[in-house]
């Protein structure tokens, strides 16, 4: 006989990882349910305690309104956000959320390593009648081959009978104020089907966009794994584009515009593929066909064409920097922007780091200019020093500009070009009289 399977109204939640994802979903969660957020970074957990979040996701007016700081507190309001990185406070939870980050290695395989140790992590803690819900970008087949194993292992429970899985795709759009959490429709799926019953009802408590309920588990974790690949291949198309019309000598946007006339073309726009997401997960798809003995085509083929478009966008630089005769070797170059995308301090495998390295590798000098950037943690990630304060760099003191991020601050920004100065746009985002050339 299967354990019961714990109500609503009972529902103690603990949401493991309090990133971009994590922390978002848990401050939802603690608007109706005893909630506590776990996070292995002191520092991160610390400052929620403080009521601040450094990656903007969540206002601090938003976040305070549901912090407790203390177990006893929390156990006393009945509901309410306590974020900790003692393990055994998750002790007496009876749902756990994974939103711990799935990246990959050097040389693109995935890395199950985080969700691996947060299952060893929850297993500890496993009682009869606990679910355990995946959030995490990963390819079919994680949760029950990888995961659950785990969970049995460590926790000494049977699956589906002592204790039940979900897995829910994360649908954070970090920076996007508009389509919050709360505001974007949820899947949903359980691994029995009033498992499957439960998940739906508990997200849809808290997920004003609604849920729509998936079939199985690893049909939940395909329709995640594709959004995003479908994502990278479209727009490695008009990157592809870009390349072509750049050397027919045609602007790719004044193409693109005129294409976005018909009521059903794809309005996507040539670009650097970088973030968590995107530039990630279609190697777990591809890790997951490469298993099964089929080579994925497209997929990988996407991958290759964004990942050259730092190279090709700091060649393309230099070719304008060379017409206009000015010194390539010790010239100083200005990149604006480094985050992986525009109004937001993510700068999780930021593709920008590609041009500013394939500058450096023509001994150029390079700054970087960035004011939503962290830089510490530029540093700490790709060691390097950036400019962010709030004194701007004087744009006549460089032979190049080139904009790689759109942020607001920069529309602000006298750039123009000159004899002496190249500038280019990767985002089209500047005036076109402006610029020597756009991606």
């Amino acid at each position: 006989m299967s354990a019961s399977l714990i109500s609503l109204d009972n529902s103690k939640i603990a949401v493991i990882g309090l990133g971009y994802v994590g922390l978002p979903l848990a401050v939802e969660f603690a608007k109706k349910y005893h909630t506590v957020g776990l996070d292995i970074a002191k520092k991160r957990v610390a400052e929620l305690k403080d009521g601040k979040d450094f990656t903007l996701e969540v206002e601090d007016e938003n976040l305070k309104m549901v912090l407790v700081q203390d177990m006893a507190s929390l156990n006393k309001n009945g509901v309410g956000l306590f974020p900790t990185d003692n393990f055994s406070d998750i002790e007496n939870c009876n749902i756990y959320v994974v939103t711990v980050p799935t990246p990959t290695d050097k040389h693109n395989r995935p890395i199950l390593t985080p969700m691996i140790k947060a299952s060893e992590t929850i297993a500890k803690y496993l009682k009869k009648g606990d679910v355990v819900i995946y959030e995490s970008t990963v390819y079919p087949g994680v949760t029950e081959d990888e995961c659950v194993p785990v969970l049995e292992e460590v926790s000494g429970l049977k699956y589906n009978v002592d204790f039940f899985a979900g897995y829910s795709p994360e649908r954070i759009n970090p920076g996007d104020k508009e389509h919050t959490v709360a505001k974007i429709l949820k899947v949903t799926s359980g691994s029995t089907p009033e498992v499957a019953d439960y998940v739906d009802a508990l997200y849809n408590s808290v997920i004003t966009a609604g849920t729509h309920k998936a079939s199985s588990i690893k049909v939940a974790e395909a329709a995640k794994v594709i959004e995003n690949s479908q994502r990278d291949i479209n727009i490695a198309f008009v990157n592809e584009l870009s390349k072509i019309f750049n050397l027919i000598g045609i602007d790719t946007h004044e193409v693109l515009e005129a294409a976005g006339t018909k009521w059903n073309f794809l309005k996507f726009k040539p670009g650097l593929v970088g973030g968590h997401c995107i530039g990630v997960d279609p190697f777990y798809l591809a890790q997951k066909a490469q298993e099964l003995g089929y080579h994925p085509e497209i997929i990988l083929a996407g991958r290759r064409l964004n990942d050259s478009m730092g190279k090709h966008v700091a060649t393309e630089v230099i070719k304008h920097m060379m017409r206009k005769d000015l010194k390539v070797i010790d010239a100083k170059v200005l990149i604006l922007g480094f985050t992986f995308k525009e109004d937001c301090p993510d700068v999780r495998n930021t593709r920008v780091i590609d041009i500013y390295n394939e500058l450096l590798s023509f001994d150029m000098d390079v700054d970087v200019y960035d004011p939503w950037a962290n830089g510490n943690e530029v540093k700490h990630e790709y060691g390097i020093d950036i400019l962010n304060g709030p004194n701007l760099p004087v744009m006549e003191d460089y032979s190049a500009i080139i904009l790689a991020v759109s942020h607001k601050e920069f529309s602000g920004f006298d750039i123009k070009k000159s004899s002496k100065q190249v500038v280019y746009d990767v985002k089209g985002f500047l005036d076109k009289k402006n610029v020597d050339a756009r991606l």
